[in-house]
């Protein structure tokens, strides 16, 4: 999912904008400072990301955590409500796994046709 040469957006369902799901996943083991998100999300601009993490937060998969103290610190993390989306995307990731082959085929026919 995070490699340079996989289109996330190939899978044909979605959970979110582009970029969700990809949050989603990069919270899976625990809170993460923006910065860190931006290192596998290499692809997202600053921007973009921020409209992302705003648009779950306002849903509820994640929260947005500010630590106080010498050095202010703020950190995502999923909620229970966007963990619960974690077994769904695994199972909508094997899926296009198993039909890779055809998804990309049939993106390079429509691609064709409309050349």
């Amino acid at each position: 999912m995070f490699d340079p040469v996989c289109p996330s957006d190939l899978t044909p369902i979605r959970f979110g904008d582009k970029w969700a799901g990809m949050v989603i996943r990069c919270l899976e083991h625990g809170p993460r400072r923006f910065s860190e998100l931006r290192i596998p999300l290499r692809g997202v601009t600053a921007k973009v990301l921020t409209q992302s993490l705003r648009a779950l937060e306002r849903d509820g998969m994640v929260v947005r955590v500010e630590h106080s103290g010498p050095i202010r610190r703020v950190e995502y993390e999923l909620t229970p409500l966007g963990r619960s989306l974690l077994e769904p995307m695994a199972a909508a990731c094997a899926w296009a796994e198993e039909h890779w082959e055809e998804l990309l085929d049939a993106r390079e026919a429509a691609a064709a046709r409309a050349r």
